[in-house]
């Protein structure tokens, strides 16, 4: 097991009802930052049980963010954000709306000269505002740490920051919250929390038995839990399971001392950045291909996953491996993700191309032993 540090300082409220705590972990001698979406947040009632917690509280509003936040609409915020003198940000809405949050707080303490710049590998956060959220949608898992991802509509680029300085002060997750969610969100929001796991999960052996089992255990409720929450989305326990499986997926708890992957995360950025793509959508284009493509050196995780998961009782490794990769792309299917670019019109050998010219320009060696050159997201995009 590698050497690792660990620091989480989110308080997590966690239940049915739990919004109305809200006032309880705000100052009113501060002034609030109330910050949300495209406005669903009005229609499934979570906004009005916000607004009445907040009665009394001196706040503004800030509506808008994009389900990929977009940098220029953040920067309109962190302008509000300088110029009503916010001292805290309220996230109210999903992951996006989370991470844009966490963007604006350090933007606004930002005193360089372009505050993309905090984006971008070299530079390291040193102040931000406070952030807490009312959290809507499992998937990003933003609402236990400090990560960030802002897409640049002038760059055409998606890329992401992490910084203790954004963990949030707070989150409190009401899995009733999720009821009225699209059948696509739902089903994005799965494959993300997926994805993200495997990200951890499928490396190499480091010696590291009891996160192995944590991380299939939570592969396999997601798989026992996202039919039923689909087939019955009022199902509390099913969206209370899915929603601490999002949560816990990128808390990092889960793969302490682990080896970590990322190339699906940051070929899938390429082609949201691109197509416009859905988050969870371009993982679940590129996690098959990717494990295809580096099947021999992750064989022994995921013949383990194989036999773990899914069931499998072949004895060799490579073979075991090959069919976990198919039962994940059929798992996929099953719930109603399309896993080809065709799917969405999208030709593989342009998509290939473009992602290529983008990572070389970036010198990128991407995956856990830096294997995954630009070359390679060619390769695996060609053939998704």
């Amino acid at each position: 097991m590698n050497n690792f540090e660990y620091y989480r300082p989110t308080r997590i409220l966690f239940g049915k009802g739990m919004i109305s705590q809200l006032s309880s972990l705000l100052d009113k001698a501060q002034k609030i930052l109330l910050l949300y979406g495209g406005g669903s947040v009005k229609k499934n009632g979570v906004y009005e049980q916000v607004a009445k917690a907040l009665e009394g509280y001196n706040y503004s509003e800030f509506g808008g963010i994009e389900p990929n936040p977009e940098y220029e609409t953040c920067m309109k915020a962190v302008e509000l954000v300088k110029r009503e003198n916010i001292e805290f940000i309220l996230a109210v809405g999903g992951g996006s709306t989370l991470d844009a949050a966490k963007f604006i707080a350090a933007a606004a303490k930002y005193e360089g000269k372009d505050p993309y710049d905090i984006i971008t590998e070299e530079y390291e956060v040193k102040d931000a505002l406070p952030v807490g959220d009312v959290i809507t949608l499992p998937a990003t898992g933003s609402e236990m740490n400090g990560n960030s991802v802002i897409s640049r509509a002038s760059t055409g680029r998606k890329a992401a920051f992490v910084s203790e300085k954004v963990y949030p002060e707070f989150s409190i997750i009401d899995p009733q919250t999720t009821f009225s969610l699209p059948v696509r969100q739902t089903v994005n929001g799965i494959v993300d929390t997926f994805v993200h796991t495997m990200e951890q999960y499928c490396t190499y052996d480091v010696n590291t038995p009891l996160q192995d089992e944590w991380m299939l255990g939570l592969l396999r409720t997601l798989i026992q839990e996202g039919p039923k929450a689909l087939a019955k989305p009022e199902d509390y326990d099913a969206r209370a399971n899915i929603f601490w499986c999002a949560t816990c997926g990128l808390n990092h708890f889960m793969s302490l001392g682990c080896v970590q992957d990322w190339a699906t995360h940051q070929i899938g950025h390429e082609l949201t950045a691109f197509y416009g793509l859905d988050h969870g959508q371009s993982l679940a284009i590129i996690l098959p291909r990717l494990l295809q493509n580096q099947k021999l050196s992750k064989s022994e995780k995921l013949a383990k996953l194989a036999r773990n998961v899914f069931g499998v009782e072949e004895s060799v490794d490579l073979k075991a491996a090959g069919v976990a990769i198919y039962k994940i792309e059929e798992f996929f299917n099953f719930i109603g993700m399309k896993t080809h670019l065709a799917d969405y019109g999208i030709d593989a050998g342009e998509a290939a191309e473009q992602a290529r010219k983008a990572l070389a320009m970036r010198n990128v060696k991407l995956g856990e032993k830096g294997a995954v050159t630009a070359d390679t997201a060619f390769e695996i995009i060609r053939n998704s």
